[in-house]
């Protein structure tokens, strides 16, 4: 047991899109077979935690990986939220193809003007005070959910999300380089808060042996 409330970022599992389509916000892109191998590694990760409170992203891809965790604690409800959704994104729909090829057509180049907002989709600190404010609501149901106390929240959401809330409570820079982000598929980011205070982010992957090399460390063309 811990002395202090934890919200769990959960990324969901790997995606089955055989065509490399940037998905986005897309309805019915699910979990491939691998996919669905890392939602059922989260679950057993999760299943002697005491989680007090779950929410999810509605998109797909998110409930799947979900439905494990939920299974290992059926007394809990889960809450769909939609603050915790992907980030909008003008490319979605497209196929980049190697090398980021559709980044490199004349039609698209005015989206990229502005790499710091970006210019292309859902500014950061738009996705920061969405994230910010679902994880405070998530840690307060985790607590009242513990009695009280100190408790423990799952989300379900995304990789960009779960990122721009990680920098923003390790009080760094919300403009960075996507390559360098650590949250592969089916990984745990954890905030750890005090007084509803961030005071700790820890990270981990329970389904790290089952990451692809290729889907390690995706760039911008990815879907999250």
């Amino acid at each position: 047991m811990v002395d202090h409330t934890l919200v769990h970022l959960v990324r969901h599992g790997e995606v089955f899109n055989p065509t490399g389509v940037l998905y986005g916000r897309l309805a019915d892109f699910h979990l491939s077979d691998n996919g669905r191998a890392m939602a059922d590694r989260l679950g057993e990760w999760f299943a002697d935690k005491p989680l007090t409170a779950l929410r999810c992203s509605p998109l797909e891809r998110a409930q799947e990986t979900m439905a494990p965790i939920a299974a290992a604690h059926p007394d809990l409800e889960v809450v769909i939220d939609e603050r915790v959704l992907e980030a909008h994104n003008d490319f979605e729909g497209q196929v980049f193809g190697a090398g980021n090829q559709a980044l490199r057509r004349p039609a698209n180049w005015w989206k990229l003007r502005n790499p710091l907002r970006p210019s292309w989709g859902e500014p950061f600190t738009e996705v920061r005070d969405r994230m910010v404010a679902a994880i405070a609501e998530a840690a307060v149901a985790a607590r009242e959910g513990a009695g009280g106390s100190a408790g423990q929240a799952v989300i379900v959401s995304h990789q960009l999300p779960i990122w721009i809330a990680r920098l923003d409570a390790e009080g760094r820079r919300l403009v960075h380089d996507p390559r360098k982000r650590q949250c592969n598929v089916a990984s745990v980011t954890t905030l750890h808060l005090r007084d509803q205070r961030i005071v700790g982010v820890t990270y981990a992957e329970p389904a790290g042996d089952l990451v692809k090399a290729k889907d390690r460390g995706k760039s911008f063309s990815s879907g999250s």
